[in-house]
């Protein structure tokens, strides 16, 4: 007995008696070769070798399938495509040497294979040849058929001369009287395919994600934004920038690129069309978040008048960042009645911060503080026993307003202006008229300036002190003021409250703000 015989025989696992054998399994395998596929069945396949006039690819079938390279060449006459790629075809043939697939239909074909491309749904390559009355006459595989204009698009088309030339591939949605009466249709296909992407597209769909999309639709609540073709969401008007806005179209347009951000995604009664809210500002930071950084309360800031209220005026100072004059902070010189009368909306204005608060993203501005207070420093431009010209602002039986400067006006009492020797000048004395007058008394902490005639001979004595040190209140040299005109016969002015309520509007009586 050699060595081999007395080697131990190998174990082996026992056999299934109902697993089909071997030969049984090729028998199979031939049987499905080509059985599996029908014709019309869309498929995903990849390119598995490229042929010198065929694409090969898998059909997730014992058969590889077979591709004319001519129908998968771009516009440039170059295969866009290379070993790995994949592709969406439809079986247009299955026959004993393997299965033939196309991305549509195309060439000279008789009313059989028009037939078939119309029961199992096979695209056809076709081509716009003319306007028609309805839609357009489209040529398909050598032959005439009809394209309804709702059937061309999904969008509304506004030219339809813009598709006649255009090629492109189309279904045939109706095939009657042997193939003399076919109707295609653009728009099936397009929905199909947005179909199948949105539903990959929704996969994918992230809350709070940035995507890139397309502006479709203005509207004036906002904007309508298409991520990808079928899907859509819309941007608030208030989402579209930080910065104050109340028409969409001053910022975007139709055909304008745009990123969004998805800020909530709400499902409906159709899963594959869900609504969408997206915002543009939210992709950039808050900018109330860095303004202390930039803006301090004191600075003095240009900025955009952006709208009006009744109230005061909206100032963006920032991108992004408004502020409000309040109406009592416009001027300092005149009483605003409305807005409207001191600025308007797309001015600039400088203005000086009074107020921020940010945990509320207000903002306080001073268009007045701004161009300077005209109080600041009057004591010592209008000393007292000075000498100053003034512009008849207005007169009547309790005085006379004169203008010194912008935002400072002189008072001038009845008493004093009828016991001067000047009575008849002034009485004659129109608005708008200019008249040298004298400084009697200045209070710039309560916004008040007491003048007289300069000229007056009668109460001359008071020019005696001219020479004395001014003050900023009746002091000696008021009181001596005051003393020659008593002296003089000249009644003393009367500061009371009844002149002062009768004066109230102007300058010189009004309280500061």
């Amino acid at each position: 007995m050699d060595e081999f015989s007395e080697m131990e025989p190998a174990e082996t696992e026992p056999v299934d008696p109902n697993e089909p054998s071997f030969a049984e399994l090729l028998q199979k395998d031939e049987r499905d070769i080509g059985k599996t596929l029908q014709v019309g069945d869309r498929l995903t396949c990849r390119i598995i070798a490229v042929g010198r006039d065929t694409v090969f690819v898998d059909t997730h079938t014992k058969t590889d399938g077979m591709v004319e390279k001519a129908g998968l060449l771009d516009e440039s006459g170059n295969l866009p495509y290379s070993v790995g790629d994949t592709l969406d075809l439809y079986v247009v043939s299955v026959k004993d040497d393997g299965v033939y697939l196309s991305r549509a239909l195309s060439g000279v074909a008789g009313q059989e294979m028009l037939r078939d491309a119309y029961e199992n749904r096979i695209p056809v390559t076709g081509k716009v040849e003319s306007l028609c009355k309805g839609g357009f006459n489209v040529q398909i595989l050598k032959q005439r058929a009809f394209c309804p204009v709702s059937q061309m698009d999904t969008r509304s088309i506004p030219n339809m001369e813009d598709y006649i030339g255009q090629s492109g591939e189309f279904l045939i949605i109706q095939y009657t009287e042997n193939g003399k009466n076919v109707v295609v249709s653009r728009k099936a296909l397009i929905l199909e395919e947005q179909a199948k992407h949105r539903k990959e597209f929704l996969k994918t769909l992230n809350q709070d994600a940035v995507y890139d999309g397309t502006v479709v639709r203005i509207m004036p609540y906002g904007a309508f934004i298409e991520l990808i073709p079928g899907v859509e969401g819309m941007v608030h008007v208030s989402e579209i920038t930080w910065s104050s806005l109340t028409r969409p179209e001053d910022v975007l347009s139709v055909g304008q690129k745009v990123q969004v951000m998805v800020s909530d995604i709400q499902q409906t009664d159709k899963p594959d069309q869900p609504r969408l809210s997206l915002s543009m500002k939210q992709i950039g930071e808050n900018p109330w978040k860095t303004l202390d950084q930039t803006v301090h309360e004191g600075d003095r800031v240009s900025g955009r008048v952006t709208r009006l209220a009744p109230f005061g005026a909206f100032v963006e100072i920032a991108s992004g960042i408004e502020g409000l004059i309040h109406i009592s902070e416009m001027s300092h010189t005149r009483r605003v009645a409305k807005p409207e009368d001191i600025v308007q909306p797309g001015e600039t204005v400088h203005v000086m911060v009074k107020e921020i608060d940010l945990a509320r993203q207000r903002i306080s501005l001073s268009l007045k503080d701004a161009e300077g207070d005209p109080w600041a420093g009057a004591e010592t431009r209008y000393a007292v026993g000075s000498v100053v010209d003034g512009i008849l602002e207005k007169k009547d039986r309790a005085g006379y307003v004169f203008t010194l400067e912008p935002g400072i006006s002189g008072f001038m009492p009845g008493s004093v202006a009828t016991g001067s020797d000047q009575a008849s000048v002034l009485e004659n004395l129109k608005p708008g008229k200019v008249i040298s007058l004298g400084i009697v008394e200045i209070m710039p902490d309560k916004r008040r300036l007491i003048v007289c005639p300069a000229d007056d001979q009668a109460n001359s004595g008071w020019r005696n002190h001219l020479s004395e040190k001014p003050s900023s209140s009746l002091g000696s040299l008021g009181e001596k003021l005051m003393s020659a005109m008593s002296s003089s016969g000249t009644p003393r002015p009367k500061l009371n409250r009844k002149h002062a309520r009768k004066h109230q509007n102007t300058s010189c009586y009004r309280p500061k703000a």
